[in-house]
């Protein structure tokens, strides 16, 4: 029997974070017990609610209101009968310690970053993160991170997982396909056919994630690809975006946020990670991956375990644009078989070793050792 779990994080928009957090409401739902998920709210709260769990708000965005969300943590802790209190964000974190120690519920952190120690009194707050009662990172990478710096941290690693029916090539029907592509500015066609070959970059549009790397890096390509950079972000960014790859003689799209991300995946030919600063996990080359798509990813972090250079992916060095550049020409001219043959292994790959239902179970484990 699985007790009753609050899992809280600043807010519930997209984001690994946020899709790890209904994964887990999910899976406790299915196991017999009760999620709670608690933060500021978002785009994705109607999709928790769907899937079973409850929805708090409160303002666990705001780090002022650390104290504050702690007491209301607690009290909601009690009215409710929660007995883990699941952390996933250093001020939520705070606050659901605080909520721990007043209602004697236990504590549990997933470490989803690095987290700079750049300022005075960071690598403290960021210590929150090691106080769990069990402290699940996300990759071997983050584990080691953490072991340095906190050797006493009770570590459990549990990778992140992709849901191998809903990233699932063979069941995007190709008018969803179509959709995405007619959405971008193509006319008609599919991934691999005759219109222009597109690059999908997906993430939160911000200077670290390398959408600037890989328009100069299409600027070296001959006949450059379409370049469609998939996420939300700063308006003022966007627009150096634009302006870079108008300089490059890129046609770049910026879609913002898409609701389904097999379709955008399964209309591109290329995916490409190009983050500069190590990814904890990087959850979206398992999901291309699981879409038998070719991925170039940084060779850098997470990454680095989910990809077998040359085998299923390739890894490039971070922020090196020439680089980057004759991979992606490299790959693009490859017979479609070939990349077909090493699509399916990385499916393959993902379907033994990055799955929701493992990175579910293994979470529940942790939740019935502590209660």
């Amino acid at each position: 029997m699985v007790p009753t779990v609050l899992q809280v994080l600043p807010a519930l928009n997209a984001g690994g974070v946020e899709r790890g957090t209904l994964e887990i409401a999910a899976a406790v739902v299915q196991a017999g017990g009760r999620a709670l998920v608690a933060s500021a709210g978002g785009r994705l709260v109607p999709e928790l609610e769907a899937l079973g769990a409850r929805h708090v708000t409160l303002p666990l965005d705001r780090k002022l209101a650390i104290w504050r969300n702690g007491a209301a943590l607690a009290q909601l802790v009690g009215g409710e009968g929660v007995a883990i209190i699941h952390a996933r964000s250093r001020a939520p974190a705070w606050s659901a310690w605080r909520a721990a120690r007043l209602s004697g519920a236990h504590f549990v952190t997933t470490w989803h970053g690095t987290y700079n120690e750049n300022l005075p009194g960071k690598r403290h707050y960021n210590a929150v993160m090691a106080r769990g009662e069990r402290v699940i990172a996300i990759s071997r990478f983050i584990a080691a991170h953490i072991a340095a710096r906190h050797p006493d941290a009770a570590i459990r690693l549990i990778p992140r997982g992709v849901d191998p029916v809903l990233f699932d090539p063979d069941a995007v029907a190709p008018a969803r396909v179509a959709a995405q592509r007619t959405a971008w500015g193509i006319a008609g066609g599919s991934a691999g056919g005759p219109d222009q070959p597109v690059v999908l970059l997906p993430a939160r549009l911000t200077r670290w994630k390398g959408q600037a790397v890989l328009i100069e890096a299409l600027g070296r390509v001959p006949d450059p690809p379409l370049a469609v950079l998939l996420g939300d972000g700063r308006p003022a960014y966007a627009a150096e975006l634009r302006q870079l790859a108008a300089a490059h003689g890129v046609r770049l799209v910026l879609p913002g946020h898409t609701a389904d991300m097999p379709a955008a995946l399964a209309a591109a030919d290329l995916v490409v990670h190009a983050s500069t600063d190590a990814e904890a996990f990087g959850r979206v080359v398992i999901e291309a991956q699981a879409m038998r798509r070719p991925v170039i990813a940084t060779d850098l972090g997470g990454p680095r375990e989910t990809i077998r250079h040359g085998e299923t992916g390739w890894l490039t060095p971070p922020g090196d644009v020439a680089a980057l550049a004759a991979r992606i020409a490299a790959v693009l001219a490859m017979p479609a078989e070939a990349r077909f043959a090493l699509g399916t292994a990385a499916r393959a790959a993902v379907l033994t070793g990055f799955t929701t239902r493992a990175m579910q179970a293994a979470t529940l484990d942790v939740y019935r050792e502590l209660a």
